[in-house]
């Protein structure tokens, strides 16, 4: 996998170990709240197992924001799509741009339509996924039907 130029400010850079960045990212208790709805901080151990089921099963790809790694986003095989964006950084529009990148992606690798697990009261997430383009269709799933959408990536 080659780095995604997203825009000025964004790159996408493919997955590679770099835990002394990553961890302090999951150290966050309520960004891990967010994420796995535990308000429990990562062990090294957990981090490095994550990290290598999503660069497994799918395009695992570290957010570089102006420079510094600020998270992580991830299109599985089966089309769902994970991001983390460390809170320092939220509330830029990282997220919206590095998902429609991910959208993209799955357009070109021939994907009909991509799906997030977005717990209920989240709702900073949902408002993303929403503006993005996403629907709501199950309690904490969320889809995009790219052909649907009309979207020329």
């Amino acid at each position: 996998m080659e780095p995604r130029r997203i825009d000025g400010e964004i790159t996408l850079i493919p997955y590679y170990p770099n835990e002394d960045v990553a961890l302090a990212w999951y150290q966050d208790a309520e960004l891990c709240r967010q994420v796995d709805n535990r308000a429990e901080p990562y062990t090294i151990k957990r981090l490095r197992a994550m990290y290598a089921f999503l660069s497994s099963h799918g395009k695992c790809y570290y957010i570089e924001y102006r420079g510094a790694m600020v998270g992580d986003v991830t299109l599985r095989d089966d089309g769902e799509i994970a991001i983390v964006v460390c809170r320092d950084y939220q509330n830029r529009g990282i997220g919206r741009r590095c998902v429609r990148a991910m959208l993209a992606l799955a357009a070109e690798d021939g994907m009909d339509e991509v799906r997030a697990n977005i717990y209920a009261f989240n709702a900073q997430s949902r408002r993303m996924f929403e503006a993005v383009g996403f629907e709501q269709v199950g309690d904490e799933w969320y889809h995009f039907r790219i052909k649907e959408q009309g979207y020329d990536f």
